[in-house]
Order: C-alpha cells, then sequence, then structure tokens
C-alpha cells in the first residue's frame, strides 16, 4: 500500500483568483505533523497557509516559488511511512535553517511564536525580510500578538538609531554604490495582480465614467456622537463607512443596476447586496474583505462586521471566502486625505463603485425660510464611477441622490 501522501492547494472555487506559491516553510527531508503550516499561496487578495495533510517526511516539492496554482493542484509529497516522534524530529532538523535571508535564529524564532498563534503570515515575512527576531518584539496586538506596526516601529527605531554611522561610512561610496539614483523593488505576486485587474478592468472591460456628488455629513456626526458609546460597548464601533454602507442599501434599491454585472447575452441584477470594502495594508496593497447580505443587517450589526473584517485584514487572517464575490464596492481614500479620484477603477466583475473623499468643514450656502446664509458644514465629495454599458448617467445620479438624501437625512435615533 501506498504512504505517499499528496499536498494539494485548496480546490475551492475561486473566480479567477489565481495563486502563486509564495514560500514554501519546509525543505524536502523535513519531519511534519498533520495540521501545521506547510507552504504560503499568496493570491491578489490573502495570503493562505496549506497545512500539512498528514505526519510524516517532506519528500517532493512540485511547484517552486513564485509558480502559479490552480485549484487542487499538487503542491508536493510527504512519506507518511516515515513518521518518527517529535524529539527525534526536532533534533535532525537543521539548527539554523533561515528563512528569506534572515540571521540565524530567526526562522526558529518565528516558527516558535508562529505555533503560539502570535505571527500572520503577513508579519512573518516582515521579520524575515528586515532580520528582525520576534522576541526581540512586545506584540501589541490582541492577546499580546505581533502585528506589521510593531515590525515596522521597530525597523524605524533601529534605522535612526543607526544613521549616524552608516552616513560617515558611506559618505564616500554612495555614489559609485548608486550612481544612477533609483533603487529597485521587485513587485510581490499582490501587487502584480493588482496592476493586472487595474488594466483589464479600466482598459479592456469596461468603458469608465464617474459622477461627483457632494454630501453634509451633519446629521450622520450627530448621531454618531449620540450614539458612539453604546454601539461600541457592543462591539460595535461606529465609523463613518458603517453609515456609508447602510446608506448604499437605499441607493441600490433606487438604481439595481449599481448592484449587477454585464454578460454578453445580458445584465445580471443581483438580489443580494454583498458590499465590499477597500482596505489598505500596513506592508502596502490594499485588500477588499466583503460584507455579505448587508440589506439584513441592522447599523450595530454592519459596524461589528466590519470592525472584525478589516482588524483581520490588517492582520493578514482573512480566508479566501471573505474576499469573494462582492457586488458593489466601497473605497473610502479620503482616510488618507484625499479630496477626490476619479475615476476609480471598478473591481470587476461588479458594475460600479463608490469612492469617498476626506470629510472636512467647507463654507456653504443654506437657505433658512427664504434667506441665504453661509454656514460652515462638515461635508465630502462622493463619486460614483460606473460601468457605462450598464448604467447611463440618470441611473447613476439616481443613486447618489438617494445616497446623499439619506446621509444628508440621518435621524438622531434610527
Amino acid at each position: 500500500m501506498s504512504t505517499r501522501v499528496d499536498v494539494c492547494a485548496p480546490a475551492e472555487e475561486s473566480e479567477g483568483t489565481r495563486s502563486h506559491v509564495l514560500r514554501w516553510l519546509k525543505a524536502p527531508g523535513d519531519p511534519v505533523v498533520r495540521d501545521e503550516p506547510l507552504i504560503e499561496l499568496e493570491t491578489d487578495k490573502v495570503t493562505v497557509e496549506v497545512p500539512s495533510p498528514a505526519d510524516g517526511v517532506l519528500r517532493e516539492i512540485f511547484k517552486q516559488e513564485q509558480d502559479e496554482v490552480a485549484p487542487g493542484d499538487r503542491l508536493g509529497s510527504i512519506d507518511a511511512a516515515a513518521v518518527r516522534p517529535v524529539a527525534v524530529a526536532a533534533a535532525t532538523r537543521p539548527a539554523e535553517r533561515r528563512v528569506s535571508g534572515s540571521p540565524p535564529g530567526t526562522a526558529r524564532a518565528a516558527e516558535t511564536a508562529a505555533s503560539a498563534g502570535l505571527i500572520s503570515p503577513a508579519v512573518r515575512r516582515l521579520l524575515a525580510e528586515h532580520h528582525v527576531r520576534p522576541d526581540d518584539l512586545t506584540g501589541s496586538g490582541a492577546g499580546g500578538r505581533i502585528t506589521a506596526d510593531d515590525v515596522l516601529a521597530h525597523v524605524a527605531a533601529r534605522t535612526a538609531a543607526q544613521a549616524p554611522d552608516r552616513g560617515a561610512a558611506s559618505r564616500g561610496s554612495a555614489r559609485s554604490a548608486g550612481e544612477a539614483g533609483i533603487r529597485r523593488v521587485p513587485h510581490s505576486a499582490l501587487r502584480r495582480r493588482i496592476a493586472e485587474h487595474m488594466v483589464t478592468s479600466l482598459l479592456h472591460t469596461a468603458p469608465h465614467v464617474t459622477t461627483v456628488f457632494e454630501a453634509d455629513f451633519g446629521a450622520v456626526l450627530a448621531h454618531r456622537e449620540r450614539h458612539r458609546d453604546a454601539y461600541a460597548s457592543r462591539g460595535a464601533p461606529l465609523t463613518l463607512t458603517v453609515y456609508l454602507i447602510a446608506a448604499c442599501v437605499d441607493a441600490i434599491r433606487a438604481a439595481p443596476e449599481a448592484n449587477a454585472r454585464w454578460t454578453e447575452d445580458a445584465l445580471e441584477i443581483i438580489e443580494r447586496i454583498d458590499i465590499g470594502v477597500g482596505t489598505a495594508l500596513t506592508g502596502g496593497g490594499l485588500i477588499v474583505p466583503v460584507i455579505r447580505d448587508v440589506a439584513a443587517l441592522g447599523l450595530d450589526e454592519i459596524a461589528r462586521r466590519l470592525a472584525d473584517l478589516t482588524t483581520r485584514a490588517r492582520e493578514d487572517r482573512l480566508s479566501p471566502a471573505e474576499v469573494r464575490g462582492g457586488t458593489f464596492t466601497i473605497s473610502n481614500h479620503g482616510v488618507s486625505g484625499s479630496l477626490l479620484a476619479a475615476p476609480i477603477v471598478i473591481n470587476q466583475p461588479q458594475s460600479a463603485i463608490l469612492g469617498v473623499g476626506k470629510l472636512e468643514r467647507r463654507p456653504t450656502v443654506v437657505d433658512t425660510d427664504g434667506e441665504e446664509r453661509i454656514v460652515v458644514r462638515p461635508r465630502c465629495y462622493l463619486t460614483l464611477t460606473i460601468d457605462h454599458r450598464v448604467m447611463d448617467g440618470q441611473r447613476a445620479n439616481a443613486f447618489m441622490d438617494v445616497l446623499v438624501r439619506r446621509l444628508t437625512g440621518w435621524p438622531a435615533d434610527d
């Protein structure tokens, strides 16, 4: 009877999402234990750890780093007959095996911390790239979890401390070391996939058109101020994005084409509203976790789910299913200071994407009992970029009109 056990990529449907081998966590000949992380796969959305399917020894690797992987592909094989006691396996493991050029001991310390649930794949990569030992850090995340911010802060402090010596040593050689003044940063698989999707959506798939409205957030801010503590006590932090998600439900009901996808034969209008929220990652890149069936949720449940998804997105703990299948997307570019962005590239195969600019206090003209006055109000620009095959300007404006009225007239006790 064969004792070989195949290591396979997850076989779940991925809606066209492609994976690459990011790195193997074991080498041929290494002992493995069932369910321990064996290989990391990276898609344009998440990093996925594939666990070992059995106890034994890793015998073969069929997919190398950066090789493309399809669902169900064989990645490697394990000899399940070569099971050895844990103590023996530990003794035969190379004492100072390095990961991604990390210094001696980093891989082993990272492995230990990771097994304790304190290090995500993304943080582990940062540790290796910057030659940082996990035991040099104090995790600021939940339960002492080491976050990307912890690593970057440590690297920044170390760099600042070393700056004078490095500057003196490099004064005579800086020109020869970087004569052209160019620093090359290799593309990650995530960045390559984002680039491909953007080009495909904008240049090869959908004609993009953007409409711009301005919204007054005074009523939203008043509601938030009144209910923030009560919602927070229930684990539902009230961010402005929470209100935008809820308001989009009414807007989509008024213009259901915004929650649709184009096919060659027909326009498929999707009844369930699954809204993706663009979330910037600490180490760079963007991920879009999806809140399912938003129309069935109250404001508190939207807030809870959004907080959970965005937190786990930044800790690289989302599953592939949590970033797939969105029917509409919100891009809150204003959180980094942007007033207006157009067009925001549509997340295919969706038909529209909402852009949210920076909220700021602006002078505006209001009509009170027939008298015009200039007042200062909290306002921001909202954009709707549409696939012009699916919607025309009138329907896009109908969506935005309902959205703005819903935000502007938010009830104090809703």
